[in-house]
C-alpha cells in the first residue's frame, strides 16, 4: 500500500474507532498484527478459559496456539476430531468463558458490528455471557454502513466460507449468493450490534492491515 492509500485507510480506521467509542464499545487502532497479538496475549493473562468464535483472523494470527502455549484452556469448536455433540458442547462452554475472542464480518464507519451466522454461537457470545469479549478486525472489514456490510458478507465472505468448509450450497460452487434454501445454508442469522450490550465488556481491536475474509 502506498503512503497516500495508507493515509486514507488510517483515517477510516480512526473514524470507525471514534464511532465505536461513541456507541459504547471499547476501541483501539493497532498498526500491525504483531501489536494486536501482544495486546490479546496481555488480555488473556488472567483468563483460565478462552473461547474462539470460528474466526479466520484469529487463526491467521496464531492466537489459539499461542494461548495454549501460555497455559490457557482454549475452547475451539472447529478443532479436528470432535464429534457433532462435542462441537456443540464446546460452543456452550464458550458462552461462559473468561475471555471470548472473535472476528466480525464487518464494521461500519458509524460504529456498528455486522455479522451473519449459521448457528448463532458466535453472535450469542458476542452479546452476552463471557466475562470479556475482544473482537479483532482487519482493515478490509470496514464498510460504509449496515447495508454495505450485509452486501459484502453475502457477496464475498459467505461464498468463500461455504467453499472453505465444503458445504453443499450453490454459492460454494459458483461464488455467488442466490439466497438459497440449501440445508447447508450458512446465512441464517443477520446480527447488527448498534451499541455495546449493557452487561458485556466488549472492545474492538482495529488492525491497519487486512486480516481474514
Amino acid at each position: 500500500m502506498n503512503e497516500h492509500a495508507r493515509w486514507g485507510a488510517d483515517r477510516r480506521l480512526e473514524a470507525a474507532a471514534a464511532a465505536l467509542e461513541k456507541n459504547g464499545f471499547g476501541a483501539r487502532v493497532f498498526p500491525d498484527r504483531d501489536a494486536v497479538i501482544d495486546q490479546v496475549l496481555e488480555d488473556a493473562r488472567d483468563a483460565d478459559t478462552v473461547g474462539f468464535g470460528g474466526s479466520l483472523t484469529l487463526v491467521e494470527l496464531g492466537l489459539p496456539d499461542r494461548l495454549r502455549e501460555a497455559g490457557r484452556t482454549c475452547l475451539v469448536h472447529g478443532a479436528p476430531g470432535l464429534t457433532p455433540e462435542e462441537r456443540v458442547a464446546v460452543m456452550r462452554r464458550q458462552l461462559t468463558c473468561d475471555l471470548f475472542l472473535s472476528g466480525t464480518n464487518a464494521v461500519t464507519l458509524d460504529g456498528k458490528l455486522v455479522n451473519i451466522d449459521a448457528t448463532g454461537n458466535r453472535v450469542g457470545a458476542l452479546a452476552f455471557g463471557p466475562k470479556r469479549v475482544r473482537v479483532v478486525v482487519g482493515a478490509n472489514k470496514l464498510v460504509d454502513d449496515v447495508e454495505d456490510g450485509v452486501r459484502r458478507i453475502k457477496r464475498d465472505v459467505a461464498p468463500a466460507n461455504a467453499h472453505r468448509l465444503d458445504f453443499a450450497t450453490p454459492c460454494a460452487a459458483t461464488g455467488r449468493c442466490v439466497d438459497c434454501h440449501s440445508p447447508d445454508r450458512i446465512c441464517r442469522i443477520v446480527h447488527v450490534m448498534e451499541r455495546r450490550p449493557r452487561l458485556t465488556d466488549l472492545a474492538v481491536y482495529l488492525v491497519a492491515e487486512p486480516l481474514g475474509l
